[in-house]
């Protein structure tokens, strides 16, 4: 009797599926070519072949086999998906961003689509895209706590660490919030307000109650820039202040403002005074955007200082003799600045030593997980975060750690890793958290109590 050639297709295809699932790829995949030679189930198998070939690190050959399955269904998400991370993988990232994007435009609930969208636009450096696509996940899945770290480390690693306590900085704003209530009660309400450098758009904010009815503020980081526009509206200044992510160089009368601008304000200066090309910024706004008499807030700056002695930034700045060795030249690396944290040793702890996530550097692979750790609280406060230090094993019987009780001045420093917000502790209480990596960071993030 001749045999049924579906009958046998059907068999060979069991017979497939049986390797895949028992760990013989390669005779899995010789199992999966016989079935599509066949033209049997081809829709279905050629997902179980590109994604066995995907395992094997055989990314051109995977690929060939979702284009296949997709010149047979233009719309199908899945492997338009998998056609995405196979393209990422292979280093062709905006190939890889069109086909997860016309992946969740099929599938627009798919929220482990928009993650790994996200995770693409991310590494091509479109942060801000990556965040509202990490966001639309998030509105899917709220809880999901991978989507949640992600969405905080793309934008605290877009935004200088020093932004938070420059705003909290209240002799500043005290003194900008003066001198700009000054000017706007000098030039009058209806003075148009150019700011520069917009931030959080605090200068901006102030001089809408200091009853400036016209705003114009710039921000060149477009995240910051929308967070500025959402901070504006949430504190009901929206109609009075209107923000616009580009330079101030990108500004010009007749388009951003209506008229030259009759008050500057701006706060570009760093700490070293001119690192952010405060001259090239004050210079362009004065020949293009400000009236002949308009208002300069701050209208100087000095750098001031002193001769210093110390050896522990010396031993920053400079080397020499190291471990019976002459390292001297290496000098000629050494920073020109240096950030000085003096009051940033000086924390209460409210827990007891803890170990947050081990890797062993032995292992070949490592993958990326979160799990619940418990935190005794021995002491009573508002816990900010947590810091992190490190223990590194070199050798049986020789370690190295910088726990904060005992070093400070070396080249590795203590890490706070701060919560969304603030959390009131009680000692005896337990806090939970969710701990891991993704690879890259460190995730540390409480878990609802």
């Amino acid at each position: 009797m001749t045999p049924n050639p579906r009958d046998e297709a059907r068999a060979a295809l069991a017979e497939a599926m049986s390797q895949h699932e028992s760990g013989n790829l390669e005779g899995a995949e010789l199992g999966y070519r016989h079935v599509l030679a066949r033209n049997y189930r081809t829709t279905d198998v050629l997902p179980l072949l590109a994604g066995l070939l995907g395992r094997l690190s055989r990314g051109e050959e995977a690929l060939a086999a979702w284009d296949q399955l997709l010149a047979i269904e233009p719309m199908h998400a899945v492997a338009l998906h998998e056609r995405g991370l196979t393209l990422h993988w292979l280093g062709r990232t905006e190939e890889a961003i069109a086909s997860l994007d016309r992946a969740c435009a099929i599938d627009p609930d798919n929220a482990v689509a928009l993650g790994n969208l996200g995770v693409v636009l991310a590494d091509a450096g479109r942060n801000l895209d990556a965040i509202r696509t990490f966001r639309r996940a998030l509105a899917l899945q709220p809880d999901n706590l991978h989507l949640r770290h992600q969405v905080r480390r793309l934008g605290s690693a877009s935004v200088p660490f020093w932004h938070i306590p420059m705003m909290n900085d209240a002799p500043r704003n005290d003194a900008f919030e003066a001198a700009i209530r000054a000017a706007v009660a000098t030039a009058g309400p209806d003075a148009r307000v150019l700011d520069i450098g917009a931030g959080s758009g605090l200068l901006s904010l102030m001089a809408a109650r200091a009853g400036a009815q016209r705003v114009v503020a710039c921000e060149m980081e477009p995240m910051i820039a929308e967070m500025a526009q959402r901070i504006v509206a949430q504190n009901g200044y929206a109609d009075r202040i209107t923000v616009h992510a580009k330079p101030s160089t990108a500004l010009s009368v007749g388009a951003e403002l209506d008229a030259p601008a009759d008050i500057l304000v701006s706060e570009i200066l760093s700490s070293d005074l001119l690192t952010e090309k405060v001259l090239d910024t004050f210079e362009d706004a004065h020949r293009r955007l400000l009236a002949p008499d308009a208002l300069v807030i701050p209208r100087a700056a000095s750098a001031m200082g002193c001769l210093v002695a110390s050896d522990t930034l010396a031993d920053y700045a400079f080397i020499g003799q190291v471990s019976g060795f002459d390292l001297s030249p290496f000098t000629d690396f050494a920073p020109q600045r240096l950030p000085i944290h003096g009051t940033m040793t000086q924390w209460q702890r409210l827990s007891d030593d803890i170990e947050l996530v081990r890797l062993d550097l032995t292992r070949t692979k490592h993958d990326g997980g979160l799990t619940r750790l418990e935190i005794p609280v021995t002491a009573s406060g508002r816990a900010i975060g947590i810091v992190q230090w490190m223990h590194i094993d070199l050798w049986p019987g020789v370690a190295f750690d910088n726990h904060p009780d005992r070093y400070s001045d070396g080249g590795w420093l203590q890490i706070l890793h701060s919560f969304p917000q603030p959390i009131d502790v009680s000692a005896g209480d337990t806090l939970a958290i969710a701990a891991g990596h993704d690879r890259i960071t460190l995730i540390l993030l409480p878990l609802p109590r």
